[in-house]
């Protein structure tokens, strides 16, 4: 079992809004600007959502942490 940001996971689990915004340290508003392709903030590397059920969305955790692992590799 892996490790993210302190908490255990399995590869294929759907994580909500919350966690991504805590695990990435971006606000609720700026992750749907980043998934927002008319937004200035609009970033095609960040992982899609995943639709659970008519109400309910999440995203792919093993997406997230490939995602900030991804931001980590290419600072400056």
């Amino acid at each position: 079992m892996n490790t993210f940001v302190g908490q255990p996971f399995q590869m294929n689990q759907l994580i909500n809004i919350k966690q991504v915004a805590l695990f990435t340290g971006v606000g609720r508003s700026t992750i749907y600007e980043m998934m927002d392709e008319d937004s200035p903030y609009y970033d095609p590397t960040f992982p899609k959502k995943v639709k659970i059920t008519q109400n309910r969305i999440g995203w792919s955790a093993w997406e997230i942490n490939q995602w900030i692992e991804s931001k980590l590799a290419n600072r400056a």
